[in-house]
C-alpha cells in the first residue's frame, strides 16, 4: 500500500459509500468528497463518528484541495442510474470532464495513485460478446444515454493522457452492473426497481420483451475488485463484473421468487439505445488482479432484498 490515506470522490453514493467502508476496514483513512447531488449523507452516517473518516461537501467541477498526504484518489463521482443522468445531463458531462480533470489534478499534486471508476457503458450496445477490454464499443454519441457513456469515455481518455504525458500513476476500472444495499428504491435501475415493486406488491415493469441481458455483480465483489486494481499497479482498463449473465425477464422472476411476492410481470416500452446484451470478459481481472466474484446471485439478491425490506414502509414480508 501507498500512504494509508485515500480520497473517494462520490463517496456518499451507493458504490462510493461501500468503498469508503472497505478502505476504513483495511486501516486506510478516508476523505469523502461529494456534493450530495445524487448521493446521500445517510449512506455514510454510520462512518461519521470514526476518527479516520472525514466528509467534505465539495462540487468536483471546481478545483479541490485536501490538506495532508494522500496515497490514493478513487474517482467515483457521477450520476450512475439512467433516471439521474437523464435528469442531470449537463452535470453528468461536467463531472465526467471537469470533475475528472480536477480529481486527476489532486492526485498529481499528492503523488497519489488515481483510480477511475469507469463503466461497461463505454461498450455501448456491443457487437462483440462477451466484451473484452480491447473492444472499442458501439456508442451513439448523440443518443439519450450519451451524456453518461461519453462522459465516462472522455474520463478514460483524460486519465490515459495524464498517464502517458505526465507520468501519473493511474488505473481504470470498467464496472458492470453493481448492486446491493444502499441503492435508492427509485433510482431507475433494474434491481432496485424490481425489488421495490415485488416488496410492495406491484407488477414488475420489464422493458421490451425482457430478453435483453445484464451481468450483475454484488457490491462487495465490485469493491474488492476496485481495491485489487488500486494495489496491483496495473493501469487497466480492467473489467470488474460478474460473468453471470441473466435476461431481465429471468431476473424479475427470480426476484419474485426470492421475495415470495404475488407480483406479475408487466412489459413496457424499451428505452432508446438500451443495450441488448452485456457480459464482461474477466480474463484480465483474474490473471492480473487475482480477482473473481465470490457472492452468488441468490445470496447477493437475498441480502439486497432484506435491506430494501427494512427501508420500505409498505413492504410486505414474504
Amino acid at each position: 500500500m501507498r500512504h494509508p490515506r485515500a480520497v473517494v470522490t462520490g463517496g456518499s453514493g451507493f458504490l462510493g459509500s461501500h468503498l469508503c467502508e472497505a478502505l476504513l476496514d483495511r486501516g486506510i483513512s478516508v476523505v469523502c468528497l461529494d456534493n450530495l447531488l445524487t448521493g446521500t449523507s445517510r449512506n455514510i452516517a454510520h462512518l461519521a463518528e470514526r476518527r479516520d473518516f472525514r466528509f467534505l461537501r465539495r462540487d468536483l467541477t471546481e478545483p479541490v484541495h485536501v490538506p495532508g498526504e494522500v496515497g490514493y484518489v478513487f474517482h467515483l463521482a457521477s450520476a450512475a442510474s439512467p433516471a439521474d443522468y437523464l435528469r442531470l445531463p449537463i452535470q453528468t458531462l461536467e463531472v465526467g470532464s471537469l470533475g475528472t480533470r480536477n480529481a486527476l489534478g489532486l492526485a498529481e499534486a499528492k503523488g497519489a495513485r488515481f483510480v477511475l471508476a469507469s463503466t461497461s457503458e463505454v461498450y455501448g450496445d456491443p457487437l462483440v460478446h462477451p466484451q473484452p477490454e480491447s473492444y472499442w464499443g458501439n456508442v451513439n454519441p448523440v443518443g439519450p444515454r450519451s451524456v453518461y457513456d461519453e462522459a465516462k469515455r472522455f474520463g478514460e481518455a483524460l486519465t490515459s493522457a495524464f498517464r502517458h504525458s505526465r507520468g501519473l500513476d493511474t488505473a481504470i476500472a470498467r464496472i458492470f452492473n453493481s448492486y446491493g444495499p444502499r441503492m435508492r428504491p427509485d433510482d431507475g435501475r433494474a434491481i432496485p426497481t424490481f425489488v421495490r415493486q415485488a416488496l410492495t406488491g406491484e407488477d414488475l415493469t420489464v422493458t421490451g420483451d425482457g430478453s435483453q441481458t445484464r451481468s450483475i455483480c454484488h457490491v462487495d465483489d465490485t469493491v474488492r475488485g476496485i481495491m485489487a486494481l488500486a494495489t496491483a499497479g496495473h493501469p487497466g482498463p480492467v473489467n470488474i463484473g460478474s460473468p453471470y449473465e441473466v435476461s431481465m425477464a429471468e431476473l424479475a422472476r427470480l426476484i419474485i421468487e426470492l421475495t415470495g411476492s404475488r407480483s406479475r410481470l408487466r412489459f413496457v416500452d424499451l428505452p432508446e439505445d438500451d443495450p441488448r446484451v452485456r457480459r464482461p470478459d474477466t480474463t484480465l481481472a483474474e490473471e492480473a488482479l487475482g480477482w473473481r466474484p465470490r457472492v452468488s446471485v441468490e445470496d447477493g439478491l437475498r441480502a439486497t432484498i432484506e435491506w430494501f425490506a427494512g427501508q420500505l414502509p409498505a413492504a410486505r414480508p414474504a
